[in-house]
C-alpha cells in the first residue's frame, strides 16, 4: 500500500509541474478515494483523480496529459515506470531524461514539461505572463526550507558530549557501586524564530506576489517542523501577516493579506518602518536572536540615514540579518540605491530574490543561518 501511495504522491507533483493547482487537502482525498476504489481499477483512479485534484474546467486537459504519461497503457498502474519516471525532489518536476515504459507521445509530454518548468525556475517572476504565474504558483509546493537551529539550555543524551554525572553516578548505584557504563550528554538544539520584513511599495510591486507566496511557505514548512515565521508587509507603514500566512491554502493566505495591507504599490518609507517595527516587536523580543529577512530593492523615500541606523540597531539584536534584492543577481547590477548602501555595512548575507531558483538558494541560506 505504501508503495501504491508513492506512486500517486509522485503523480501528484507531477501535476503541480504541469500548472496543475495540486495542494496537500486535495492530494489527501485523492488517497483516500483511491483506498477505497483500489489502484487495480485504472479509469476509477483517473475519475477520481479528477473530481479530487482539479480544481476548474483548464486544469482538466492538463490532467489527462499528465496521466497518459505518467501511467502505462496497459490498463494499470505501473510502479516500475513510475519510479523510473524520476521525479526530482528538489524541483518536483520529472525528470527530463526519465525513458519510462510508457508510449513516445507520452514521454515527450512529460519531458517537455520539465523543460519548460526549469526554464520557468530561473525565469524573473517580474516578467511572468499571468499564465506563467498561475504555473509557478504551483512549484513553490517544491520547495523544502529547513529551520535555523539554535542550542538551547536544556541537554540531551548523546554517544559523545559531555559526561552527565548524574545518570553515571546512578547508573553505578544501581550496580550496587559497580562502575557502570559512562552517560554523555549534549546540548539539544531548536528552532530559531525567522522574521520576515516584505517591502510592498511600488518599485516592488512585480515581486510582492511571489515574495508572499514564499514567506507562506516558509511559514508553513517551518511551523510544521517546530519553527516559527513572523512577516510583516513594509511600505509607508508597517503591517502584521504572520496569521494571514498561517491559513492553509496559499490562495486564500494571499487574499486575507492582500485586504490587510493598506498602502499596497504606495511608496518606501523603510527607515520610519523600521523603526516602528524595532521600538514595537523587535527590541521586545521578536528579533532577538531570530534570523531576520529584508526584502527590497532598497528605494528608499525616507532618510537613508535613519534607514543605516535602524539597520544597526536590528544587527545588534537579531542572530542574522539578510536583505534580498530582486536586482542582485541580474548582469550589470551594482548596489547604488541610497537605502541599499545605508544597509550594506549590517547586513550578514545580500542575496538575489528574482526566480524561483534564487528562493530555493535563500532558503538554505536561512536554514544555514
Amino acid at each position: 500500500m505504501r508503495q501504491a501511495d508513492e506512486i500517486l504522491l509522485a503523480f501528484g507533483r507531477a501535476l503541480r509541474a504541469a500548472a496543475v493547482p495540486v495542494t496537500h487537502d486535495r492530494m489527501q482525498r485523492f488517497l483516500d478515494a483511491t483506498a477505497v476504489l483500489g489502484m487495480d481499477d485504472q479509469r476509477a483512479t483517473y475519475l477520481a483523480g479528477r473530481v479530487t485534484l482539479c480544481s476548474g474546467p483548464d486544469d482538466l486537459e492538463r490532467y489527462d496529459q499528465v496521466f497518459t504519461a505518467f501511467f502505462g497503457p496497459d490498463g494499470l498502474p505501473r510502479p516500475r515506470a513510475a519510479q523510473r519516471s524520476g521525479i526530482s525532489y528538489a524541483t518536483g518536476l520529472p525528470d527530463a531524461e526519465a525513458d519510462g515504459a510508457g508510449d513516445a507521445e507520452g514521454r515527450d509530454v512529460v519531458r517537455a514539461m520539465a523543460s519548460g518548468a526549469e526554464v520557468l525556475r530561473h525565469r524573473d517572476v517580474a516578467t511572468l505572463s499571468a499564465a506563467e504565474r498561475h504555473r509557478l504558483a504551483g512549484m513553490f509546493a517544491a520547495l523544502r526550507p529547513r529551520p535555523p537551529l539554535r542550542h538551547s539550555a536544556r541537554q540531551r543524551p548523546a554517544v559523545r558530549g559531555r559526561v552527565d554525572a548524574g545518570r553515571t553516578l546512578r547508573a553505578s548505584l544501581q550496580r550496587m557501586g559497580e562502575p557502570a557504563e559512562i552517560v554523555w550528554r549534549r546540548r539539544s538544539t531548536r528552532p530559531r524564530r525567522v522574521v520576515l520584513l516584505i517591502d510592498v511599495s511600488g518599485s516592488m510591486s512585480g515581486y510582492a506576489d511571489a515574495l508572499l507566496r514564499l514567506a507562506h511557505r516558509l511559514t508553513q514548512s517551518l511551523r510544521a517542523q517546530g519553527g516559527t515565521v513572523e512577516t510583516f508587509a513594509v511600505g509607508t507603514r508597517l503591517t502584521h501577516l504572520t496569521r494571514a500566512m498561517r491559513v492553509h491554502d496559499a490562495e486564500r493566505a494571499l487574499v486575507i493579506a492582500g485586504e490587510a495591507v493598506p498602502d499596497w504599490s504606495g511608496g518606501t518609507r523603510l527607515g520610519e518602518t523600521l523603526k516602528v517595527f524595532s521600538d514595537r516587536w523587535g527590541q521586545r523580543g521578536l528579533a532577538r536572536g531570530a534570523v531576520v529577512v529584508v526584502f527590497s530593492d532598497g528605494w528608499e523615500r525616507g532618510d537613508p540615514g535613519l534607514l543605516g541606523e535602524q539597520m544597526a540597531r536590528l544587527s545588534r539584536i537579531a542572530h542574522r540579518v539578510i536583505w534580498v534584492n530582486p536586482h542582485r543577481g541580474k548582469a550589470g547590477y551594482e548596489p547604488v540605491q541610497q537605502g541599499v548602501i545605508a544597509a550594506l555595512p549590517h547586513l550578514d548575507h545580500f542575496v538575489a530574490g528574482h526566480s524561483l531558483a534564487t528562493f530555493a538558494q535563500l532558503t538554505e541560506v536561512i536554514a544555514d543561518a
